[in-house]
Protein backbone atom coordinates (compact mmCIF):
# COMPACT_ATOMS: atom_id res chain seq x y z
CA UNK A 1 0.00 0.00 0.00
CA UNK A 2 1.05 3.21 -0.72
CA UNK A 3 2.14 5.84 1.97
CA UNK A 4 1.59 8.87 1.86
CA UNK A 5 3.89 10.90 3.43
CA UNK A 6 4.44 14.13 5.27
CA UNK A 7 7.14 15.69 3.51
CA UNK A 8 7.53 18.61 5.10
CA UNK A 9 6.07 20.42 8.46
CA UNK A 10 3.04 22.35 7.56
CA UNK A 11 4.59 25.37 8.25
CA UNK A 12 8.41 25.78 8.48
CA UNK A 13 8.45 29.33 9.36
CA UNK A 14 6.30 28.88 12.96
CA UNK A 15 8.28 25.68 13.28
CA UNK A 16 11.34 28.16 13.08
CA UNK A 17 10.24 30.15 15.18
CA UNK A 18 9.70 28.00 17.78
CA UNK A 19 12.59 26.04 17.78
CA UNK A 20 14.57 29.70 18.22
CA UNK A 21 12.21 30.75 21.40
CA UNK A 22 13.34 27.40 22.56
CA UNK A 23 17.23 27.99 22.73
CA UNK A 24 17.72 29.08 26.01
CA UNK A 25 20.79 27.17 26.95
CA UNK A 26 23.72 29.17 29.21
CA UNK A 27 26.46 27.98 26.83
CA UNK A 28 26.56 26.58 23.43
CA UNK A 29 26.07 23.05 23.68
CA UNK A 30 28.59 20.42 21.14
CA UNK A 31 26.59 18.21 19.10
CA UNK A 32 28.53 15.89 17.05
CA UNK A 33 26.97 13.86 14.08
CA UNK A 34 28.40 10.58 12.84
CA UNK A 35 28.09 10.69 9.37
CA UNK A 36 27.82 6.63 8.37
CA UNK A 37 29.73 4.60 6.09
CA UNK A 38 31.50 6.81 3.35
CA UNK A 39 34.60 5.98 0.88
CA UNK A 40 34.85 2.19 -0.37
CA UNK A 41 31.79 1.54 2.34
CA UNK A 42 28.87 2.42 0.76
CA UNK A 43 26.16 1.06 3.45
CA UNK A 44 23.20 -0.32 2.09
CA UNK A 45 22.70 0.37 -1.42
CA UNK A 46 18.55 0.23 -2.31
CA UNK A 47 16.32 0.82 -4.64
CA UNK A 48 17.67 2.68 -7.88
CA UNK A 49 20.80 1.80 -6.28
CA UNK A 50 20.94 4.69 -3.66
CA UNK A 51 23.56 4.74 -1.42
CA UNK A 52 23.27 5.10 2.48
CA UNK A 53 26.42 6.99 2.82
CA UNK A 54 25.11 9.63 0.65
CA UNK A 55 21.75 10.00 1.99
CA UNK A 56 23.39 10.34 6.11
CA UNK A 57 25.77 12.94 3.98
CA UNK A 58 23.61 14.55 2.50
CA UNK A 59 21.29 14.91 5.62
CA UNK A 60 24.16 15.83 8.14
CA UNK A 61 24.66 18.57 6.19
CA UNK A 62 21.45 20.05 6.38
CA UNK A 63 21.61 19.95 9.47
CA UNK A 64 24.59 21.86 9.90
CA UNK A 65 23.41 24.86 7.51
CA UNK A 66 20.12 25.19 9.52
CA UNK A 67 21.75 25.20 12.76
CA UNK A 68 23.65 28.27 10.72
CA UNK A 69 21.04 29.81 8.53
CA UNK A 70 18.20 29.12 10.85
CA UNK A 71 19.33 29.47 14.41
CA UNK A 72 22.20 31.81 13.98
CA UNK A 73 24.87 29.16 15.58
CA UNK A 74 22.94 28.06 18.37
CA UNK A 75 24.82 24.83 18.21
CA UNK A 76 28.48 23.79 18.22
CA UNK A 77 27.82 21.24 15.36
CA UNK A 78 30.92 19.06 14.22
CA UNK A 79 30.65 15.85 11.62
CA UNK A 80 32.93 12.91 11.22
CA UNK A 81 33.19 13.37 8.25
CA UNK A 82 32.44 16.29 5.32
CA UNK A 83 33.06 14.31 2.31
CA UNK A 84 32.50 11.00 0.44
CA UNK A 85 35.80 9.31 3.23
CA UNK A 86 36.46 6.44 4.87
CA UNK A 87 37.16 7.25 8.62
CA UNK A 88 37.67 4.95 11.55
CA UNK A 89 34.96 4.04 13.88
CA UNK A 90 37.44 4.49 16.86
CA UNK A 91 38.15 8.34 14.97
CA UNK A 92 34.30 8.75 15.62
CA UNK A 93 34.09 8.21 18.80
CA UNK A 94 37.95 9.74 19.44
CA UNK A 95 36.17 13.37 18.15
CA UNK A 96 33.16 13.24 20.60
CA UNK A 97 35.89 13.06 23.15
CA UNK A 98 38.23 15.56 22.27
CA UNK A 99 35.17 17.90 21.89
CA UNK A 100 33.50 17.03 25.40
CA UNK A 101 30.12 16.79 23.33
CA UNK A 102 27.02 16.78 24.79
CA UNK A 103 25.16 14.68 22.40
CA UNK A 104 26.19 11.71 19.79
CA UNK A 105 23.98 10.96 16.66
CA UNK A 106 25.15 8.41 14.65
CA UNK A 107 23.10 8.96 11.09
CA UNK A 108 22.43 5.58 9.38
CA UNK A 109 20.05 4.00 6.63
CA UNK A 110 18.35 0.67 7.24
CA UNK A 111 17.84 -2.15 4.87
CA UNK A 112 16.12 -5.66 4.39
CA UNK A 113 15.34 -8.29 2.02
CA UNK A 114 11.97 -8.32 3.84
CA UNK A 115 9.71 -5.25 3.02
CA UNK A 116 9.98 -3.04 6.21
CA UNK A 117 9.92 0.26 7.00
CA UNK A 118 10.36 2.82 9.80
CA UNK A 119 12.58 4.15 11.90
CA UNK A 120 15.27 2.46 14.37
CA UNK A 121 17.35 3.61 17.42
CA UNK A 122 19.94 1.99 18.80
CA UNK A 123 21.91 2.48 22.38
CA UNK A 124 24.23 0.48 23.47
CA UNK A 125 23.29 -2.60 25.24
CA UNK A 126 24.88 -1.33 28.27
CA UNK A 127 23.44 1.82 28.43
CA UNK A 128 20.89 1.99 31.13
CA UNK A 129 22.88 3.64 33.82
CA UNK A 130 22.59 7.51 34.72
CA UNK A 131 24.72 10.13 32.60
CA UNK A 132 25.15 13.38 34.00
CA UNK A 133 22.87 13.30 36.36
CA UNK A 134 19.81 11.64 34.03
CA UNK A 135 18.81 8.10 33.77
CA UNK A 136 18.48 6.92 30.61
CA UNK A 137 19.40 10.30 29.17
CA UNK A 138 20.48 8.09 25.75
CA UNK A 139 16.56 6.84 25.37
CA UNK A 140 15.45 10.10 26.35
CA UNK A 141 17.17 11.42 23.41
CA UNK A 142 16.36 8.80 20.83
CA UNK A 143 12.84 9.03 22.18
CA UNK A 144 12.53 13.03 21.54
CA UNK A 145 14.33 12.43 17.80
CA UNK A 146 11.68 9.51 17.04
CA UNK A 147 8.79 11.44 18.62
CA UNK A 148 8.81 14.11 16.12
CA UNK A 149 9.72 12.25 12.85
CA UNK A 150 6.64 9.91 13.33
CA UNK A 151 4.71 13.02 13.81
CA UNK A 152 5.94 15.41 11.74
CA UNK A 153 7.24 13.44 8.93
CA UNK A 154 5.32 9.93 9.12
CA UNK A 155 7.68 7.83 9.77
CA UNK A 156 7.11 4.42 11.49
CA UNK A 157 8.42 4.39 14.82
CA UNK A 158 9.98 0.99 15.05
CA UNK A 159 11.06 1.49 18.15
CA UNK A 160 13.96 2.02 20.58
CA UNK A 161 16.86 -1.22 20.32
CA UNK A 162 19.98 -2.33 21.79
CA UNK A 163 22.98 -3.17 20.61
CA UNK A 164 26.99 -3.23 20.42
CA UNK A 165 28.21 -0.91 18.03
CA UNK A 166 31.18 0.14 18.87
CA UNK A 167 30.68 3.99 17.88
CA UNK A 168 28.10 3.59 21.10
CA UNK A 169 30.13 1.16 22.99
CA UNK A 170 32.78 4.13 22.78
CA UNK A 171 31.05 7.13 23.21
CA UNK A 172 28.38 6.21 25.78
CA UNK A 173 30.91 7.14 28.58
CA UNK A 174 31.66 10.97 27.30
CA UNK A 175 27.53 12.14 26.35
CA UNK A 176 24.43 10.22 25.32
CA UNK A 177 24.79 8.45 22.57
CA UNK A 178 22.45 7.14 19.98
CA UNK A 179 22.54 5.94 16.51
CA UNK A 180 19.65 6.27 14.22
CA UNK A 181 18.51 4.16 11.02
CA UNK A 182 16.64 6.62 9.85
CA UNK A 183 14.40 4.48 7.26
CA UNK A 184 14.61 1.32 4.65
CA UNK A 185 16.46 2.18 1.53
CA UNK A 186 15.17 -1.09 0.13
CA UNK A 187 11.82 0.41 0.52
CA UNK A 188 10.57 1.45 -2.28
CA UNK A 189 8.87 4.21 -0.71
CA UNK A 190 11.61 5.04 1.54
CA UNK A 191 13.86 5.61 -1.18
CA UNK A 192 12.03 7.31 -3.22
CA UNK A 193 11.63 9.82 -0.42
CA UNK A 194 15.21 10.27 0.66
CA UNK A 195 15.43 11.42 -3.10
CA UNK A 196 13.71 14.34 -3.09
CA UNK A 197 15.94 17.60 -1.77
CA UNK A 198 13.08 18.71 0.45
CA UNK A 199 12.72 15.75 2.22
CA UNK A 200 16.43 15.68 3.21
CA UNK A 201 15.68 19.06 4.53
CA UNK A 202 12.85 17.96 6.09
CA UNK A 203 14.38 15.55 7.94
CA UNK A 204 17.73 17.31 8.71
CA UNK A 205 14.77 19.90 10.22
CA UNK A 206 13.54 16.89 12.38
CA UNK A 207 16.44 15.34 14.08
CA UNK A 208 17.72 19.19 14.93
CA UNK A 209 14.37 19.61 16.59
CA UNK A 210 14.62 16.27 18.45
CA UNK A 211 18.00 17.24 19.88
CA UNK A 212 17.07 20.84 20.69
CA UNK A 213 13.66 19.47 23.13
CA UNK A 214 16.29 16.69 24.71
CA UNK A 215 18.89 19.29 25.19
CA UNK A 216 15.94 21.61 26.89
CA UNK A 217 14.76 18.65 29.06
CA UNK A 218 18.21 19.43 30.89
CA UNK A 219 17.53 22.59 32.31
Amino acid sequence: MKIKWKIRFKNVSFVILLLKMCLVFSQKKVVVIDVGHGGKDSGAIGINNILEKEVVLNIAKEIIGLNKMVLDNAFEIYLTRYKDTLISLSDRSRLAKHLNADVFVSLHCNASIKIARGMDIYLHNTDTTPIKGHKNYSKRLGQSILKVCHEKLGFKKRGIKFANFQVLRETINICPAILIEMGFVTNMDEAYYFLKPQNIKAMALAILIGITNHLNMEL
